[in-house]
């Protein structure tokens, strides 16, 4: 926490980078930590790079930076456990980058890097950034808003084992700090009509495999004819999160005939190890792979399929 203020407090141009396609907790790190330092850092040039996610759209929406100002800043790479996943990869740019996040660390890189895989979301982190030095720093609505989203989307709103006594300290802080949880759960909650049929339709075609390893698949067709987003498509994975006798369970997204997202879930088993087979990888229980085509999904259902079966002998 020292280095990471001291790196703050050395520069004054920082530029907040997050990962492709990001989730409410790279969209929460990126805007919490830029209200940290704008809160109490006010005369410095904050930045905030990379991709927008409508879901979590309300906290902020980044934008690709000019690439003059990278020349004398300061990069941090939030909740992106491998370079190549940086949305802006031009953090070589910088006159030093740092990386800060809660994946199991397969690439250190960076000038600097702070790694907590026992947190469970990387805006948890960066709240206890803030509290490291309360005395000193303020911590305003906009900035607990942020890291709140951010740990609330990672956490599966608290209902994930990787939650910790820490995450409720973290979280009654920023609720001390003026978070509106009304204003947040409905912008988390609300769903459009369109997501609600690809909801019915994902709940009318998943399969289940012999020994309960629950998946359903989407094809590029399905996502145009139900008119969502990607972003929202991949979000279905937590569709079928809650089937009896499934603790582990996918969403395989075609996104070109090239590439196939899998986000992987599990309540019990690990699958981090299966993910890193398919060219991908995570948490222990929350991990995401890629399919180069649909010849690999037989082999893919096989092997989660003996995961599950290994992990109900031993139980």
């Amino acid at each position: 926490m020292e280095t990471i203020k001291e790196y703050i407090e050395k520069y004054d141009t920082i530029i907040i980078h997050g990962h492709i396609r990001p989730d409410g907790d790279c969209i929460g790190s990126q805007y919490g930590l830029y209200y940290l330092i704008k809160d109490n850092y006010p005369n410095k040039n904050v930045y905030v790079t990379g991709e927008t996610s409508e879901y979590v759209g309300f906290i902020g929406r980044p934008t690709l930076v000019d690439e003059s100002l990278f020349k004398d800043a300061l990069s941090i790479c939030v909740d992106c456990a491998t370079q190549d996943r940086l949305s802006d990869k031009r953090v070589t740019l910088a006159k030093e980058f740092i990386k800060i996040d809660h994946h199991i660390p397969v690439d250190d890189y960076g000038t600097y890097q702070y790694v907590d895989i026992t947190a469970p979301a990387c805006s948890q982190i960066l709240t206890e950034l803030y509290l490291q030095y309360r005395n000193e720093w303020t911590l305003s609505k906009e900035a607990a808003q942020a890291l709140y989203v951010g740990i609330s989307t990672d956490t599966g709103r608290f209902k994930f084992d990787s939650v910790n006594s820490r995450t409720f300290i973290a979280a009654a802080t920023l609720l001390n700090a003026g978070v509106d949880l009304g204003y947040i759960d409905n912008q988390l909650s609300v769903e459009s009509l369109d997501t609600l049929k690809l909801k019915g339709y994902i709940l009318s075609t998943f399969k289940i495999s012999k020994n309960g390893f629950a998946y359903a698949t989407l094809k590029m067709e399905d996502v145009e004819k139900y008119g969502v987003s990607y972003e929202d498509a991949a979000a279905q994975v937590s569709t079928i999160s809650t089937i009896e006798g499934c603790p582990v369970w996918a969403l395989f997204l075609e996104y070109s005939k090239e590439e196939i997202r899998v986000r992987l879930r599990s309540r019990g088993p690990v699958i981090n190890l299966l993910a890193e087979e398919y060219r991908g990888g995570g948490h222990a229980k929350a991990s995401g792979a890629t399919l180069i085509d649909w010849s690999e999904l037989d082999g893919f259902v096989e092997k989660a399929d003996q995961i599950v079966k290994t992990y109900k002998l031993a139980r």
